[in-house]
């Protein structure tokens, strides 16, 4: 098996469910990847190791899905020079909005890439390390491009659909 090119942190295993949509594109693009439970504020030691160590193990992005105001995304960042892209959970009483000011407002100077609230910025995340990693992959921008016309062809149809009803 190849090495993963993706590591993929979740601050908790209830954050699962969202970033399978992570998990479904980084599949259908061929990108090897390894899911793994690191909480910013209950392991930060693990959290700091694991983005420390994370470019000597292979990795080339570092994907980071956190709900609450659970700072994952830039605990991460500030101990690696790979991209990280945060996806913000929505599972506190605040549906993701404190996950999404916590991803999003990083100091200058440690950026974050910030994905959209719940499975739509988890499958966005895919999608932009799927186009990060095309930078050196010429077979991924093809299939990048093939999606994106997939993507299109569905509106086509679904006009067509809604014409002839």
């Amino acid at each position: 098996m190849a090495k993963p090119q993706v590591g993929i942190v979740i601050g908790s295993i209830s954050d699962k469910e969202y970033i399978m949509e992570t998990c479904k594109i980084l599949d259908f693009f061929g990108i090897q990847y390894e899911l793994t439970v690191c909480s910013a504020h209950r392991t930060p030691a693990k959290a700091a190791e694991y983005a420390g160590n994370a470019a000597k193990n292979g990795l080339e992005i570092i994907i980071a899905g956190a709900g609450a105001a659970a700072h994952l995304g830039g605990v991460l960042a500030s101990h690696t020079l790979l991209p990280v892209i945060g996806v913000p959970i929505p599972s506190s009483a605040l549906k993701g909005v404190d996950a999404l000011y916590s991803t999003v407002q990083m100091p200058g100077g440690i950026p974050v890439a910030t994905m959209a609230i719940g499975k739509s910025g988890a499958k966005n995340a895919g999608i932009f390390a799927a186009e990060i990693l095309a930078l050196k992959n010429p077979s991924l921008i093809k299939k990048l491009k093939e999606y994106r016309k997939e993507l299109a062809d569905k509106v086509e149809k679904d006009n067509k659909k809604l014409k002839s009803s």
